[in-house]
């Protein structure tokens, strides 16, 4: 099989996925493109704006190539959406890592609580979620951590990973919590409230490499 290209906007990422990998894929090529600024970008002036960058960073990388990447998983729930849409123009498989997550949530029941850290990741979360809720009647009620974005920009992921899990730990009404954002992983395990939390990185990992172009 071919490789996995990840994009990602934060090098924070990076040893989460390998762990991933090493954990649930052994063998597994991962590559990893990270780019900040089109996070920067997307905050600024709107996630579509990222497209043409993003178009260049992975034609560098080598997607749509013959001997590029046999699929693109992109970890930043921002830019998501722009990243998928380039896919027929790249010719190859593009997921954003939070649609596995989204389509689980779904299925869990009507009532989804979204949890995010970054307000630019709060309107593509809602976006993905009703689309893929289709048909489904579902009630998605958003909720911004406060100060958590702050302490993950300070490098401080205990804290930051503490007020993700207090506040899914508050969270009433919903039968499943979302958490929007690749970082906020591991406050799940740090949640012991009754209402299930899903997080991207396993099922989005997994889901990226079973889209992979045969050789």
């Amino acid at each position: 099989m071919t490789d996995l290209l990840l994009l990602h906007t934060s090098p924070v990422h990076v040893p989460v996925f390998d762990a991933l990998r090493d954990r649930d894929h052994p063998g597994a090529v991962l590559r990893h493109l990270v780019a900040p600024e089109l996070l920067d970008r997307a905050r600024t002036a709107g996630s579509e704006s990222v497209i043409p960058a993003l178009r260049g960073l992975l034609t560098e990388a080598g997607a749509g190539a013959g001997s590029g990447p046999g699929a693109v998983l992109v970890t930043c729930s921002t830019i998501g959406a722009a990243a998928e849409s380039l896919a027929p123009a790249l010719g190859v498989p593009v997921l954003r890592v939070d649609r596995p997550m989204a389509a689980a949530a779904v299925r869990a029941g009507r009532r989804i609580a979204v949890l995010a850290a970054l307000e630019s990741t709060l309107a593509p979360t809602r976006e993905l979620l009703a689309e893929e809720a289709g048909e489904r009647p579902v009630s998605i009620r958003t909720h911004l951590v406060a100060g958590a974005w702050e302490r993950f920009e300070a490098g401080d992921t205990a804290g930051y990973l503490a007020r993700v899990a207090e506040a899914a730990g508050s969270v009433t009404g919903a039968d499943v919590i979302v958490l929007a954002q690749a970082s906020m992983a591991g406050a799940a395990d740090l949640v012991t409230g009754p209402v299930p939390v899903l997080s991207s990185p396993a099922p989005g990992l997994a889901a990226g490499l079973a889209m992979r172009s045969a050789p």
